[in-house]
């Protein structure tokens, strides 16, 4: 008989629970799963037991935040240009 799977806190594992998202729902669960730097079985315990997820700072998450960040600027400079235009043109 093989040797029980232990995680790094000695919990024994071994029930699977799986679920179906969208693909929207998917996106948003990527998005943060890659601003908190946690593997994404890991950011899914935390979420679902109600525990705090405290992001880690590394090179994965810095480029996930300048990514995110990236975004949000390219969002605001359109909203300005959408609504600024044609008070001054």
């Amino acid at each position: 008989m093989s040797a029980k799977n232990r995680d790094n806190k000695n919990r024994w594992r071994n029930i699977t629970v799986g679920f179906r998202v969208s693909p929207e729902e998917n996106e948003l669960i990527n998005r943060a799963v890659a601003l908190s730097g946690l593997p994404k079985q890991e950011y899914c315990y935390r979420r679902c037991l109600n525990q705090d997820v405290v992001v880690q700072g590394n090179p994965r998450v810095y480029k996930a935040l300048k990514t995110e960040f990236a975004t949000v600027l390219a969002e605001l400079k359109r909203w300005i240009v959408n609504t600024f235009s044609d008070k001054f043109f």
